[in-house]
């Protein structure tokens, strides 16, 4: 092996073949995540940097990949993508988007944080009882995909060129 091969992450379980009816419902499940997300008026963007941001806390190699190209299609600048990760502590995100961004994270990490009231109250304050509610559509759905992906390595990450978004 060279010092530019990339090293392959070995599938552990396909999860697509070895369960396709479950398969089937999660992408029912992502797509209802996404309409309830439409319906509320989240912006696609935003939709996916909520995505991202979950699935860097999760460790989903694949899904990080998929939302940071996805977040870049839907006009999100690279400086946001990229610095998502550390969204406390840039200032490129508005006061609804950091709502947003700490409800994902409270909610991905509920085990831990029990989801403060606090978080709850400032993401319905930014979006509505609508559009909280689609965005924790949206958590739980990317949370969920997580889960396989993280456990799984069901769906290896391809290797593209820099120019590749």
């Amino acid at each position: 092996m060279t010092v530019t091969e990339y090293v392959p992450v070995a599938v552990r379980l396909d999860v697509d073949a070895l369960a396709p009816t479950f398969s089937q419902a999660m992408n029912d499940l992502d797509q209802a995540a996404i309409a309830e997300a439409d319906a509320a008026g989240i912006d696609a963007g935003l939709r996916e940097l909520i995505r991202l941001r979950a699935s860097q806390i999760n460790g989903c190699a694949y899904c990080v990949d998929l939302h940071s190209r996805a977040a870049r299609r839907a006009g999100v600048a690279s400086q946001r993508v990229d610095a998502v990760a550390v969204w406390r502590n840039a200032s490129l995100f508005t006061a609804a988007e950091r709502a947003a961004l700490d409800f994902t994270e409270q909610v991905t990490l509920m085990a831990t944080s029990r989801v403060p009231e606090e978080c709850v109250r400032s993401v319905v304050q930014a979006y509505g009882e609508k559009g909280a509610a689609a965005l924790l559509s949206l958590v739980v759905a990317i949370n969920a995909w997580n889960t396989i992906g993280a456990t799984a390595h069901c769906w290896p990450t391809p290797v593209r060129s820099h120019d590749q978004g």
